[in-house]
């Protein structure tokens, strides 16, 4: 694998987080997708302060994962729901997960992106944000249902 190809898959790898982090956003303070897109393109994704630093991320990927999960908002969150137990409906679960499985819905539906390459993604992202270690069998799970409803061809 070639530098080129472990920095494009950075970038991918970044606009995901980007995107869980947006959507997050938007859910929890009100705000439009046109807002957060602006303030996370203008003062995040590469930004460089006095105290940190943001990594940069594929654009492209970031606006496709956030626009297209509020596009196809219910079409994602029933593909959730079907692949939850009947006592945990969407609403229920966690809201950063619930930011998760949205973004991974838009590129299950939207992209062209293997299903096992998306999985594995956000299941390392829901690694990062929750440590302790549950949540991502459940990420796994869930997913793997939802790809194979958006995707069945690709198994």
């Amino acid at each position: 694998m070639s530098a080129s190809t472990d920095a494009k898959r950075a970038l991918r790898s970044a606009a995901r987080f980007y995107a869980v982090q947006a959507l997050f956003q938007m859910e929890s303070s009100g705000q439009t997708v046109d807002r957060v897109r602006t303030e996370f393109e203008t003062y995040r994704i590469g930004a460089e302060g006095d105290e940190e630093t943001w990594v940069e991320a594929d654009l492209d990927l970031f606006r496709t994962l956030v626009d297209m999960a509020v596009d196809q908002q219910a079409r994602i969150d029933q593909m959730t729901d079907r692949a939850l137990v009947v006592k945990w409906p969407i609403a229920r679960i966690d809201p950063t997960l619930r930011a998760l499985f949205r973004a991974a819905g838009a590129e299950l539906v939207e992209t062209r992106t293997p299903p096992r390459v998306i999985i594995t993604e956000y299941v390392q992202l829901a690694q990062a944000f929750f440590p302790e270690g549950r949540e991502s069998k459940f990420v796994n799970a869930v997913l793997d249902h939802m790809a194979h409803e958006a995707r069945p061809e690709a198994f």
